[in-house]
């Protein structure tokens, strides 16, 4: 099991900046960490993605916007919000794949960012 503990969630005016973290028990056997996101009436989507080799993908509604990263150090993920819209509006749930005996996914709690006009 892998524990993923999340902060920096919100309300921020349209243009605002916002971090989000993810604190994760552990790195071990992890090939990807990841920033899904969901709004009322709409599928869960991935926002970014970092894998363990340090290669970033992005959704193209959030590229040169947000930026990912990690501090293996700290087994953390972050999500730097940039430039807010309205629309990037929702719950934010952090995710981690784990490779062991094949591939599990993990979820944090989420955290709701709000964006206003």
């Amino acid at each position: 099991q892998v524990q993923l503990v999340e902060s920096g969630g919100g309300l921020v005016q349209a243009g605002g900046s916002l971090r989000l973290s993810c604190a994760a028990s552990s790195f071990f056997k992890i090939t990807v960490m990841s920033w899904y996101r969901q709004s009322p009436g709409s599928q869960r989507e991935l926002v970014a993605a970092i894998a363990s080799g340090g290669t970033t993908n992005y959704a193209d509604s959030v590229k040169g916007r947000f930026t990912i990263s990690r501090d293996n150090a700290k087994n953390t993920v972050y999500l730097q919000m940039n430039s807010l819209k309205p629309e990037d509006t929702g719950v934010y749930y952090c995710n981690a794949r784990r490779y062991v005996a094949g591939e599990n996914m993990y979820w944090g709690q989420g955290t709701q960012v709000t964006v206003s006009s």
